[in-house]
């Protein structure tokens, strides 16, 4: 069946192969899953967040991520964006095939890493080992920086208050906001099992809501409602099709946005029984019903109203769809509550993910505190995770002045994680080589290369049009100062977590003569992470000896510091608890 090539050098000298020669059969999965990253987070092949998401849970983790506001308030936006009818219809199909093509990305990954949770957080730190920790560092200080759900939170209140025939205020809106998070936060701390049944029946909802919505197009388009000529929007479909470069970028941003979610139950792969296969069955399931129900309700949109109407319904698109449709009255009021629903779904399995992210960037033994990070205690759930997000969220809510100052933050979260998108698929091809030099066997999915390189292309596309000025010039944006700070800035935040990388992990040693080192902590609750030490140069060659590239002890004395009375630099004896 094949073997573990014996490698001489040691990652922590910088090679990207461990030193391990293990059996290469069908069931080492794990084995491979750690010799081919032995840098990083420790795998967790027993999770201490318990088995709870099944196959329904995994469609429906991605469809309520995917079906939240975007499909009710997007298509009008992107109309605008595109300028006609037919193109917009074809940008829905582009979102399709890049979010298809980012989905084999993550199978394939998962079929290497199937005991690791939070998708890009895990998937990063394997493909680049090296320099070590700058991806984990970078990714995670935008993880951090940027992990808040406020624009759903509001339109989820906006809806709210619409349903309840109540007036519209800031601090009306933004107070319902912050209720609703923290009573979505407390659900998921809660219980994870019933966190995950309550979104699997608000993804029932969603789909129900979108099945009407497709079938009462074509009933209009079948002229047996009040519209009277439901053909007009395709006669000419493409005329006053945009040719602006940025317009066009920003529509695509908006479709990606729509599709964002195809992912999800990647982030707790490593609370799904048997993930390969339930991953390999269902998560394509779940995109194709999406991307179904997408298209066909922005058919019913456009049989319904309007041109004109939609490219200024703004976030009001569907609405005005059941307005054309019933009239006034108790169908929109409905449609509101449902549009509320469905964003408290969204709500509820992003920060679901989102706590899987966080906990994993904290495993890592990046952040301080590892150990609180990656504790389960005491409700079998990640509560530091889910507190960090809910302070984020709230913070966001309330703080910048609506406007502009709220469109920047929201444009501010897509520009980085479209870079680390883009790095996450050329990543593929690294860890396809690893593999290859370890003799590793083929796994369950690969994704064709002609698939990957669309998605590098669409990434690469979503990084560089974004800098084009739109057509009302460098202040023509959805915010009135210049249009692309929110890429100046985000590029910004990469480069400062670039620069705490160095001054952590290579100046700072280098003056005070000491190796940055990482110990696994194992906690009761079944919890690993990782915890950064301080190794003097004298001592570190004891220190190589005593720990396997994990950090873990490999000798029957743990090692323990002397105290370097040149440097002053010691450590801290390395202790377990089981």
């Amino acid at each position: 069946m094949g073997s573990f090539d014996d490698e001489k050098v040691s990652p922590r000298d910088g090679a990207d192969l461990p030193s391990v020669e293990q059996d290469a059969s069908k069931d080492s999965l794990p084995d491979y899953e750690e010799a081919v990253g032995a840098i990083g987070a420790p795998t967790e092949k027993i999770s201490p967040l318990g088995y709870h998401v099944d196959w329904m849970s995994v469609i429906f983790l991605n469809v309520s991520k995917m079906i939240g506001t975007g499909v009710f308030s997007t298509p009008g936006s992107i109309l605008k964006a595109v300028g006609s009818v037919g193109v917009s219809l074809i940008f829905w199909v582009i979102g399709f095939l890049f979010a298809s093509a980012s989905l084999s990305v993550y199978l394939e990954y998962a079929t290497y890493f199937p005991h690791r949770s939070g998708a890009e957080v895990a998937y990063l730190e394997k493909a680049y080992a090296r320099p070590r920790f700058l991806l984990p560092i970078t990714f995670a200080v935008q993880s951090v920086l940027l992990s808040f759900s406020s624009s759903n939170a509001i339109v989820l209140a906006q809806y709210l208050l619409v349903a309840g025939g109540q007036e519209i205020t800031t601090w009306r809106v933004r107070g319902l906001a912050v209720g609703v998070f923290t009573g979505v936060i407390l659900i998921g701390i809660a219980s994870t099992k019933w966190a995950l049944r309550l979104s699997n029946v608000i993804g029932v909802v969603k789909l129900v809501t979108l099945v009407f919505v497709a079938i009462t197009g074509l009933v209009v388009l079948g002229g047996h409602t009040r519209v009277v000529d439901p053909h007009v929007n395709f006669r000419n479909a493409f005329a006053g099709t945009n040719s602006n470069a940025n317009s066009l970028a920003t529509a695509l941003v908006k479709v990606n946005f729509a599709y964002a979610g195809y992912e999800n139950a990647f982030n707790m792969i490593n609370e799904v029984k048997n993930p390969i296969k339930t991953m390999k069955r269902f998560a394509p399931v779940s995109l194709i019903t999406v991307f179904i129900l997408y298209l066909l309700a922005n058919v019913a949109y456009f049989a319904a109203i309007p041109k004109e109407q939609i490219e200024a319904s703004n976030q009001l698109t569907a609405s005005l769809f059941f307005t054309a449709v019933f009239g006034e009255g108790r169908a929109v009021t409905a449609l509101s509550a449902l549009i509320a629903v469905s964003a408290f779904g969204n709500l509820l399995v992003v920060a679901i993910g989102s706590s899987r992210i966080i906990r994993e960037c904290g495993r890592q033994g990046i952040l301080p505190y590892p150990r609180a990070w990656a504790s389960t205690k005491p409700f079998n759930t990640p509560l530091l995770p889910f507190a960090l997000k809910w302070a984020l969220t709230v913070i966001v809510i309330i703080a910048p002045p609506a406007g502009d100052a709220f469109n920047f933050i929201v444009d501010l979260q897509s520009y980085p994680g479209n870079v680390f998108s883009f790095l996450m698929t050329f990543g593929l091809f690294l860890v396809r080589r690893k593999r290859k030099a370890l003799g590793a066997p083929r796994t369950e999915f690969r994704a064709w290369n002609v698939v990957l390189l669309f998605a590098l292309a669409v990434n690469v596309y979503l990084l560089v049009l974004p800098w084009i000025p739109p057509v009302g010039g460098i202040y023509g944006g959805d915010v009135s100062f210049f249009y692309a700070t929110y890429c100046i800035v985000g590029l910004g935040i990469l480069a400062i977590s670039a620069l705490a990388y160095f001054v952590w992990i290579v100046i700072l040693p280098g003056y005070g003569k000491y190796a940055v080192r990482q110990v696994v902590d194992h906690q009761d609750d079944g919890a690993q992470s990782l915890r950064v030490v301080k190794v003097p140069l004298a001592e570190l060659e004891a220190w190589d000896t005593a720990h396997d590239d994990h950090g873990d002890d490999i000798l029957e004395t743990p090692w323990k510091p002397a105290v370097n009375d040149e440097t002053n630099v010691s450590v801290e004896p390395i202790t377990k608890t089981y």
